[in-house]
């Protein structure tokens, strides 16, 4: 009876299986949210001589950028093979085995090779995942699929430091790196278990002309939606990199902080999934629009809070609007995908993604020596900005009414 509710807001078995294991993935990853920045102060680094902050913000990055600039490659290699789950096992399991590495990591260059292994697994496993969704579910529900996915997302990124502290706090490193490499294998059992694949599918056109980067899979509209990604990420990553001085003018500690930045997480898990199903209704376009929109105020406003009780509330609203953007994104280049070219095309949304959360704290560390309200302003112009790329090159690919939704 469950599984026929849930298979009406486009939660079939595959959707289910791949959330399942996105969930397990992203608590084994967040589990390190709390834990790198104090090991990182423990380690030596007698080799890069930079103060523990900046190393602290270069490990963060690294992650990111390495998984952005490999997602074509990589879903290049998957349209070519023309099958999915290797690549989404493959990068689950390089995930694991480089987060049980911090157990024997002991200088910060070894840190960031294990970082950097974690980064092509990442870009092994989501265009995989993405690609696996978007040719096993439907239009008419697609945005409910893309909802129950990024949901599971949500709640691994909300949970994860929530256990990461709590295991530092009474065992140490070790447990914490031990539960995430646990977590990251359970994703790769229930993957294959659960996720079954269809015959491969040859890309469109002549084999031997076969290229990562093909100018005929870019269209605008897939570029439309992976700019608004981008700004989306980069827009609610922004507060990250400002946490000491967040802290010194509203007279926080780090747990109130916590508890601010974590409220976007937390709205986006109660509206993900009904505003997929909102855009499956009345289309893409309007939801995202509407999004980024709803985004760019309470963006801008993040500088000029004055307690964590606004601060709060801002990060709230940012939640719903990052809500409304993300699925709808995702539903949108599915719907725009060739067959065969799936894993390129969804590549490119998860790049501007995965720029996003790189580039987004790092612009707001530039900016703030200027103006400590000068990189949220700017966040708030990108979205306006992506808000009217978005009107201007996305096609709609929903009509109101088409789905009977």
């Amino acid at each position: 009876m469950i599984f026929d509710k849930l298979d009406r807001i486009g939660g079939n078995r595959v959707v289910i299986a791949l959330s399942a294991a996105r969930l397990g993935d992203a608590i084994g990853n967040s589990i390190l949210f709390i834990v790198l920045p104090i090991f990182v102060a423990k380690l030596p680094a007698p080799a890069v001589n930079l103060p523990e902050t900046v190393r602290v913000g270069v490990l963060i990055a690294l992650y990111g950028l390495v998984n952005s600039i490999l997602q074509p490659f990589a879903g290049a290699f998957i349209d070519r093979v023309g099958r999915r789950k290797p690549f989404i096992l493959g990068g689950l399991v390089l995930m694991a085995v480089a987060t049980l590495g911090f157990v024997s990591v002991g200088r910060y260059t070894n840190l960031l090779l294990m970082r950097s292994l974690q980064g092509v697994g990442v870009a092994l496993t989501i265009p995989a995942a993405l690609a696996l969704l978007a040719s096993s579910s439907q239009r008419a529900t697609r945005g409910g699929s893309m909802g129950i996915y990024t949901t599971s997302r949500m709640i691994g990124l909300a949970a994860g430091p929530l256990v990461g502290g709590a295991l530092y706090d009474r065992f140490g490193f070790n447990a914490a790196f031990f539960v995430g490499g646990g977590f990251i294998i359970l994703a790769v059992l229930l993957v294959q278990l659960w996720v079954k694949e269809a015959a491969p599918v040859p890309a469109k056109g002549n084999p031997g002309r076969f290229r990562i980067i093909d100018p005929a899979l870019l269209s605008a509209g897939i570029l439309g939606v992976a700019f608004a990604t981008f700004v989306m990420a980069s827009g609610f990553t922004m507060m990250s990199a400002l946490e000491n001085q967040f802290n010194e003018r509203l007279n926080i500690n780090a747990f109130l902080f916590g508890i601010a930045f974590s409220a976007l997480l937390f709205s986006r898990i109660f509206t993900q999934v009904p505003l997929g199903r909102l855009s499956d209704r009345i289309g893409r376009k309007p939801v995202i629009i509407a999004g980024l929109v709803l985004m760019a105020p309470a963006t801008a406003l993040l500088g000029y809070a004055t307690s964590v009780t606004q601060l709060t509330i801002l990060r709230l609203i940012q939640g719903v609007g990052s809500g409304a953007v993300a699925a709808p994104a995702f539903a949108v280049a599915a719907d725009l995908a060739q067959t065969g070219g799936e894993g390129r095309q969804m590549s490119i949304i998860t790049m501007g993604f995965g720029l996003g959360i790189a580039l987004g704290p790092l612009l707001a560390g530039v900016l703030a020596v200027h103006s400590f309200t000068l990189p949220f302003l700017a966040g708030g112009v990108f979205c306006l900005l992506g808000a009217w790329a978005v009107q201007r090159y996305v096609p709609e690919t929903v009509r109101p009414g088409e789905t009977g939704g």
